[in-house]
């Protein structure tokens, strides 16, 4: 098995919310002065704002915050079109981008938009092939490119982005093929509970056994450069209590596990910030994850977190 240093700790904040200015602007800024290092946007066509403009009015509010889409929905964006829109964030924020890319997953927007969606395997392969040629755009140079799925010749995209050779790709998912790609191409790995065929998610998929099956795939995928991925992990689960065990059965009665599984579930932080705090460096050990990424309406809660954790 590949030697594997931790990385430390960093915490980002997924937004969801859509307006009105002002309220929106301030919040963005409120997150960067907690010390979150990162803020991203779904690529929903039923959740908040547009990634991009987002993205775009976050780098000029922002100094220190890195900013992703996280992650974009390969069929909704044309790679010409998302590599255009990267090297445009990435500049205007001054090298602040992690361009977050997925295959798509959520069958209700593709039925309301008239988008199609394909099998899982078609949807996977399209993205592996898009994710080849968004870095040959990001590279800079003239790029010619033909594919199963998209044709480039000769096209150059200006403007390069500052990170060089491409901002970090970040690439989640909860299934073999998914994962497996991401572990050969991404810098940033992103661990999820999997995608039903029907476009839903299987909320039994969130325990800790499931996980480690993943790091599993990702870690036989990656090989030797398993020891420079990132692992990341949102958490939509947060609660600030000193009463784990009852929070813990009141979420379990929801859904498909055990209290004792979501005590466990990476994708579940319980307790009070000490708790939290320990578990956080105990999942690490466990399986390596240091990127964590929380939901918008628990930033103030979760800030104590963060300024003990961030950075080491």
């Amino acid at each position: 098995m590949p030697s594997r240093k931790f990385f430390p700790f960093r915490f980002g904040v997924q937004s969801r919310s859509a307006g009105p200015r002002q309220p929106w602007l301030e919040t963005v800024r409120r997150i960067e002065a907690l010390g979150y290092d990162s803020i991203s946007w779904p690529d929903h066509f039923v959740r908040g704002f547009e990634p991009v403009a987002a993205m775009a009015a976050a780098a000029i509010a922002t100094e220190q915050l890195r900013l992703s889409g996280f992650v974009f929905d390969n069929d909704f964006r044309h790679p010409v079109v998302l590599a255009m829109s990267a090297g445009s964030i990435d500049v205007l924020s001054n090298g602040r981008l992690e361009l977050g890319i997925g295959a798509g997953w959520l069958k209700d927007e593709y039925d309301q938009s008239g988008i199609p969606f394909d099998p899982a395997s078609v949807r996977i392969a399209r993205l592996e092939e898009a994710i080849h040629l968004l870095k040959l755009l990001l590279s800079g140079e003239r790029t010619t490119f033909s594919g199963e799925f998209y044709s480039v010749d000769g096209l150059q995209i200006p403007p390069a982005p500052v990170q060089r050779p491409h901002p970090p790709l970040v690439i989640g998912g909860g299934s073999p093929k998914v994962l497996s790609l991401a572990a050969r191409e991404a810098d940033i790995v992103g661990i999820t509970t999997r995608a039903l065929p029907d476009g839903s998610k299987d909320a039994a998929d969130m325990t800790a056994a499931a996980t480690e099956r993943k790091i599993a795939w990702v870690r036989e995928a990656a090989g030797d450069r398993f020891g420079q991925i990132e692992l990341n992990i949102i958490c939509p689960t947060v609660e600030i209590t000193d009463d784990r065990r009852g929070a813990a059965e009141r979420l379990a009665a929801d859904l498909p596990v055990t209290a004792e599984d979501v005590l466990d579930s990476p994708v579940a932080l319980i307790g009070s910030v000490d708790e939290i705090v320990e578990t956080l460096q105990e999942r690490r050990e466990r399986y390596g994850f240091s990127y964590i990424v929380v939901l918008e309406p628990v930033v103030e809660a979760f800030a104590p977190v963060v300024e003990r954790l961030a950075g080491r």
